[in-house]
């Protein structure tokens, strides 16, 4: 999907024009993966746009950022102020995607160089839908395949590091799925028990039972994810985290992926076998019911999770 570009990206600690928003060909990141980013949404809500979880988003920002050692020149609220400033600054009444980025710059070559390059921090937003599905195909759900590229191994990379290295792995999985004509992958744990989605954390239904599997089966902590069994908590569906076996996904009554980008997206069928009847199963939809009720005001947001976005101010200027 093309990214469709705005006006303003925040770089280090500056609006710029978003043709400006360079780096060297050089950095360190480009070369040995050395960046940490997230994916963040805002929505159009009846008190104005806001963001979703920002400071959860922040936090797991510079969380990621500990873990591989990348220094961070920013604190926390001012990443949070510069995710706001994109978004008044480009005018995106209705919405956006949200793209902080942390990555190590131009300076020294080498994995591990003995002066560590300067750490470069961008924001960037822009308006984005659905990811693997339309909102019609959202009803129908997607088709998904068991990859046969597993998941990462614990103490190899580390799984709950929102990096961008992580992410070749994801690129296998998906782009396999793809070839094979399914609209994304799931990728085993290196056990044979079920991960996650190239990019999206993995939800199952089995006899009213909310099921996912835990941390330390090699996936992310996503926000959605967290999200969702709060929610389902909240509407007495009872939620486990635990070791799910491969064959559980063909005899699920239903099943489907959370996360920023996919936000929750029913799964229809895997590996050409239908999940449950075929259709939106009871559980998905209230779920989902819940999840975009917290941006069109029915579903209480007693969890503090908007963070709204004053449009009204002044853009600042940008850095020519």
């Amino acid at each position: 999907m093309p990214i469709p570009a705005t006006q303003f990206i925040w770089f280090n600690g500056k609006l710029v024009p978003w043709e400006k928003a360079t780096v060297h060909v050089l950095s360190h990141a480009l070369h040995y993966g050395s960046s940490v980013f997230e994916g963040v949404r805002a929505y159009e809500t009846p008190r104005g746009v806001a963001i979703f979880r920002l400071r959860d988003h922040t936090r797991r920002l510079f969380d990621s950022a500990k873990i591989y050692r990348i220094h961070m020149p920013f604190n926390a609220e001012a990443v949070n102020d510069a995710c706001r400033q994109v978004i008044s600054a480009n005018g995106l009444k209705r919405g956006a995607y949200l793209r902080p980025v942390v990555f190590k710059g131009y300076g020294e070559i080498g994995v591990s160089p003995k002066h560590d390059p300067p750490t470069d921090v961008a924001v960037a937003a822009w308006e984005w839908g659905k990811y693997l599905a339309s909102h019609e195909e959202e009803e129908a759900g997607v088709d998904v395949c068991v990859s046969s590229w597993n998941r990462v191994a614990p103490n190899t990379l580390p799984a709950l590091a929102k990096a961008g290295g992580n992410y070749l792995s994801s690129q296998l999985i998906a782009a396999e799925a793809r070839r094979l004509g399914f609209a994304e992958g799931i990728g085993l744990a290196p056990d044979g028990t079920l991960s996650e989605g190239s990019g999206e954390n993995l939800f199952l239904v089995k006899d009213g039972v909310l099921l996912t599997p835990g941390l330390a089966h090699s996936v992310l902590g996503g926000l959605t994810r967290d999200t969702v069994m709060r929610l389902a908590r909240e509407r007495g569906i009872e939620v486990k985290e635990c070791a799910l076996p491969r064959e559980l996904l063909y005899v699920a009554d239903e099943a489907f992926f959370t996360g920023t980008a996919v936000e929750i997206t029913a799964i229809r069928s895997v590996d050409r076998l239908a999940v449950g009847n075929g259709k939106l199963g009871p559980v998905t939809e209230t779920l989902q019911q819940a999840f975009y009720g917290l941006f069109n005001g029915k579903t209480e947001d007693k969890w503090g999770w908007l963070d709204y976005v004053d449009m009204s101010v002044k853009k600042v200027a940008a850095s020519g």
